[in-house]
């Protein structure tokens, strides 16, 4: 199952994108319902299909990695998590 921006904001899940540049390490959370609105709710938001949209809003650098962080057990707001079932949780 591929993730897609809408599926990640029905999840609450966080995305977080981090720079690799040693003289910079920025960090930033991505806006997903900004990125659903300019991409579609259906688009691919697998970490190959994210990266190349992204550059470091301090450095301009294109070295970057993701984190996708689901929301923690306590949230009750969250909603069902599609990736702790996954994993059998």
């Amino acid at each position: 199952m591929a993730w897609t921006f809408q599926s990640l904001i029905d999840d609450r899940m966080t995305v977080t994108a981090y720079c690799h540049n040693p003289a910079c390490n920025h960090n930033a959370t991505l806006d997903l319902k900004r990125m659903r609105d300019r991409f579609g709710p259906d688009a691919p938001a697998m970490r190959d299909d994210v990266l190349p949209m992204l550059y470091c809003s301090k450095c301009g650098g294109k070295k970057l990695g993701l984190i996708y962080t689901p929301p923690s057990p306590g949230d009750r707001d969250a909603a069902p998590n599609r990736y702790a079932k996954a994993k059998g949780k």
